[in-house]
């Protein structure tokens, strides 16, 4: 019973209650950086590393941390662990860090890591905490991805830099500009409405 709690936890971030296309967090970052599916996936690495230690650490915490500070604790621990992923992402992978720019510092006031430490990991069991975190990160890097992945194919012919469309191929150059991402996203989220649609009847 306790596997089957910690599956439906998990699968929730995934589809039914999917940071971005159910839940509309975090579009800041999802509308910035998502012109290439790399820059997608490392956002969505950088998020799902934040995610869960500072969840980790919140719910370990949870009973000590008094009400009246609790947001600016969230907030020092999630700074921790996003100052932990900016540095290693410019010691590393410095050209990764350039294209996210100042996306992951401004991870420490994403709706999506601020919310589920209120809502979520500050209420409950460290083991549930970490499933929740993971399933919401995982749902938010797939949707980041998927969505680099159509704009930088139709904006650029690539995915992941590697070339799908034919030499041929005319880019459509406003799908890696800011328009490009407002309709793709809107597309996606309008699929995904009707899917819902779909299930429910």
């Amino acid at each position: 019973m306790a596997n089957k709690s910690y599956t439906k936890e998990f699968l929730k971030g995934l589809w039914e209650e999917n940071p971005i296309l159910r839940m509309l967090l975090g579009l800041c970052p999802t509308l910035a950086v998502t012109n290439s599916a790399i820059n997608g996936f490392s956002m969505g690495l950088a998020v799902i590393f934040t995610l869960v230690m500072s969840s980790t650490i919140i719910s370990l915490a949870r009973n000590i941390i008094p009400k009246e500070v609790r947001i600016p604790t969230f907030i020092i621990v999630i700074a921790t662990f996003v100052t932990i992923t900016d540095k290693t992402l410019a010691a590393y992978f410095p050209e990764i860090s350039k294209a996210l720019g100042p996306f992951v510092p401004l991870i420490v006031v994403n709706c999506i890591i601020l919310g589920r430490q209120e809502a979520f990991a500050s209420k409950n069991p460290v083991g549930r905490s970490i499933i929740d975190a993971l399933g919401m990160s995982i749902g938010f890097t797939i949707i980041l991805t998927i969505l680099g992945s159509i704009r930088e194919l139709l904006g650029v012919g690539t995915i992941f830099a590697v070339r799908i469309m034919p030499e041929s191929y005319e880019p459509w150059m406003v799908m890696v500009l800011q328009p490009g991402a407002f309709l793709t996203l809107g597309l996606m989220i309008g699929l995904s409405n009707w899917i819902n649609a779909r299930r429910a009847k």
